[in-house]
């Protein structure tokens, strides 16, 4: 299974959020360039993490954004399922488009089910917070273009 560079880039927007002090905020330009990446495809990243209520967004002089949640209430498995435009990994999936011959017959359908099933319910099993316990080197990482642009 191949994640989208759009949820991708959601997990990696999220990430970057919690190396953010409480209460800091922080910009599109600064997320591109932490991780080296369009500001174009963030747009539509930051806006769709928006309105799934993951983060704030604030326009204006004081704007910026941040977590809307705590690290701990935001489940990766979630994130998946709400950021990825299709999960049918194989065409016999889509019902409705699906012009497989041997679908009726194929046993491969549901072996795929299975794997797809089990690969969420590991990523269900891991929040934000799971996935960002080394703050120290994941705040270093991201943040040594803000430290050396000043």
């Amino acid at each position: 299974m191949k994640l989208t560079i759009y949820t991708d880039y959601s997990l990696r927007v999220l990430i970057y959020l919690t190396t953010l002090e409480e209460n800091e905020k922080t910009n599109i330009k600064e997320i591109a360039s932490a991780y080296g990446i369009s500001k174009n495809h963030l747009m539509k990243v930051i806006f769709q993490l928006g309105k799934l209520g993951l983060i704030d967004t604030t326009r204006g002089r004081n704007g910026g954004i941040r977590l809307a949640l705590e690290p701990n209430e935001i489940n990766i498995g979630s994130v998946v399922r709400q950021t990825e435009d299709d999960l049918n990994i194989v065409e016999c999936f889509n019902t409705e488009q699906n012009t497989c011959a041997i679908s009726p017959a194929c046993k491969l359908k549901g072996v795929l089910h299975q794997a797809l099933k089990a690969y969420l319910e590991v990523l269900d099993q891991y929040t934000l917070a799971d996935l960002t316990q080394n703050q120290s080197l994941l705040k270093e990482l991201l943040q040594q273009d803000k430290s050396t642009s000043h």
